[in-house]
């Protein structure tokens, strides 16, 4: 008796190569390669009929790649056909043979690969063309495929009934997956080359985001960066999601700038989305209008795999964020952060909360979002008043650490902000986007809960207990935005380190500089209003980070250099701000 494998065994376990006579070249489409080879190998997916092996040949010509055909494969490494394959084992058993190919095609040099119309469909083999490789979808109208499609008896799937309803059922059904592809292509009758002009022109301008990993003790998620991501949120989304159902929360300038095109990217997905807006502004980070949001969440009927997605800034991340944490006792979590602000602080961390009149963030939870979506894009949107306040968190995070992070500030900061001759430079702004979240989710990676005394998440308060005071004074009515109130609280926390003899006095001047170079202000007396010390003061007593009745202060031996002083006389703080106010004229925001 023969002891070698049967064919299908052979498909299974993956132990035959594959054919090499689809790799010719195509010499009338090798103009197209005009730039090198990419370094991850490109899958093209969609219905039957779409010319994924046509498009497939001419495009790895065009790259200089190696082709293969998944389905030829399959049917070499088995012995069989397709339509043998499905009839004799049924679609679970090929399904499984298919991945084990996949796997191994892609487990090498890049090549281009033609997958069959259902393999995008699996969610271990869409895992991992989606870790190994970039996926093209080639999407076709109903008519076209039909054509195509027309005669052909080696579909299984076409020999179960009418073709045209076949068609129809299946692109109803797969369309929202193939949507999760990183491209997608439009395909019409215009020849083979045409399309493959296309595609190779969509490919050579699809720049993948950046991806940074927040790893914590007990749970892990990406921040993605990168521009046009609220397009795309439903493709990066709907790997993350437990349900294909989510509940919105953003503000009412925000909804109109951004909630049409997450709304389209989402039910191109197949996730259903439900809304509620509130009104912009730090007075939304309250009692009364966390009533409203949760009980439009409960009355939308949510359910414990739902996840609440915050579109918008700090505020409504903040917000939003805490009703997640408290309906049903906490639900999954989205930040698509639209500011600056919140794209380099806020939304990292799982800080959550609402203020109330006692002081800001008083009421609150940790909770960790599954997926942080950056979309730098939105960033365009922006008032210069507000991209200048999110910049002060990226100065406050090479204060506390990160000394080169500083200096790359100094030198960048203008043109981040856009207060530069030549305005704002989106590339700088991604990467101060990616630099800035890289910091946070290294410290917030060792401290989450902000326990540890000294060197821990508290220094990422830097600035921030005069700047609550601030803003608290201010009565949290939009005249002082945060970023702004962090500057100043910045400025204030250098000169109290300089009072105490831990720092350099000239630091504080020169960080002073550089804040009003990108547009922020350096001291209360660039606003119009006038502070009183022992106002601040008492506002500070309330911070939730007293301890043993005790405040406690980030001051700094330097640059990169903060630590955490529970020992500052109030004396010393009082001196400071008595100086501070006595210092107010008009100069205006």
């Amino acid at each position: 008796m023969s002891t070698e494998p049967a064919p299908t065994q052979a498909l299974l376990h993956d132990t035959i190569p594959g054919a090499d006579d689809l790799t010719s070249p195509q010499p009338d489409i090798r103009d197209l390669a005009t730039t090198p080879a990419p370094s991850r190998s490109i899958v093209l997916v969609g219905l039957m009929g779409a010319g994924k092996t046509t498009i497939g040949r001419r495009l790895a010509a065009a790259l200089g790649l190696p082709f293969h055909d998944a389905d030829v494969e399959i049917e070499q490494a088995a012995g069989c056909s397709i339509a043998d394959l499905f009839a004799r084992y049924g679609e679970p058993a090929f399904r499984d043979g298919e991945r084990r190919v996949i796997r191994r095609l892609l487990g090498g040099a890049p090549i281009v690969l033609a997958t069959g119309g259902g393999a995008f469909m699996d969610d271990d083999t869409r895992a991992l063309i989606r870790e190994r490789a970039t996926s093209i979808w080639l999407r076709c109208p109903l008519p076209l495929l039909l054509r195509r499609v027309s005669g052909r008896t080696h579909r299984p799937l076409l020999n179960a009934g009418d073709p045209r309803t076949v068609l129809d059922e299946l692109m109803a059904k797969r369309s929202p997956v193939y949507a999760e592809a990183d491209v997608t292509v439009d395909c019409a009758d215009d020849g083979a080359e045409v399309t493959t002009r296309r595609v190779a022109a969509a490919l050579a301008a699809h720049t993948p985001p950046r991806r940074l990993r927040v790893t914590l003790s007990h749970t892990a998620y990406d921040v993605v960066i990168g521009a046009g991501l609220i397009a795309r949120a439903g493709a990066l989304l709907a790997p993350v999601l437990p349900q294909k159902r989510v509940f919105i929360v953003t503000d009412a300038t925000v909804a109109r700038l951004h909630l049409p095109a997450l709304l389209e990217s989402l039910a191109a997905t197949g996730i259903g989305a439900e809304t509620v807006v509130v009104p912009p502004g730090e007075g939304s980070k309250r009692l009364a209008e966390f009533g409203r949001v949760t009980d439009a969440m409960l009355a939308a009927g949510v359910e414990r795999r739902t996840a609440v997605i915050a579109l918008g800034g700090g505020v409504v991340g903040d917000l939003a964020g805490y009703a997640a944490a408290s309906v049903m006792r906490g639900l999954p979590f989205v930040q698509i952060p639209t500011t600056l602000l919140s794209q380099v602080d806020s939304s990292v961390g799982g800080k959550t909360g609402i203020n109330t009149a006692y002081g800001k963030n008083l009421l609150g939870a940790f909770h960790q979002p599954r997926i942080v979506l950056a979309d730098t894009g939105a960033l365009a949107t922006l008032p210069p008043r507000e991209l200048s306040a999110g910049y002060a968190e990226i100065v406050k995070a090479g204060l506390i650490g990160d000394a080169a992070l500083y200096r790359w500030c100094e030198q960048h900061g203008p043109a981040i902000t856009g207060t530069a001759p030549g305005g704002a430079d989106p590339d700088l702004q991604a990467e101060a986007v990616l630099r800035a979240c890289a910091f946070k989710a290294a410290v917030v990676g060792d401290d989450e809960r902000e326990e540890k005394p000294s060197d821990g998440r508290a220094l990422l308060n830097l600035g921030h207990t005069f700047a609550h005071a601030l803003e608290a004074e201010c009565g949290y009515d939009g005249s002082l935005l945060h970023g702004e109130a962090v500057a100043i609280g910045l400025v204030l926390a250098l000169r109290l380190s300089a009072r105490l003899g831990f720092c350099d006095p000239g630091l504080a001047p020169r960080v002073a500089a550089h804040l009003e170079s990108a547009g922020l202000p350096s001291s209360t007396g660039m606003l119009n209003r006038r502070f009183q010390a022992e106002s601040l003061v008492a506002h500070m007593q309330r911070d939730k980070k007293m301890r043993d009745g005790r405040l406690a202060f980030v001051a700094t031996r330097g640059i990169g250099a903060a630590f955490t002083d529970r020992a500052v006389p109030r004396e010393a703080v009082m001196a400071l701000l008595a100086e501070e106010t006595g210092e107010v004229n008009f100069i205006g925001n």
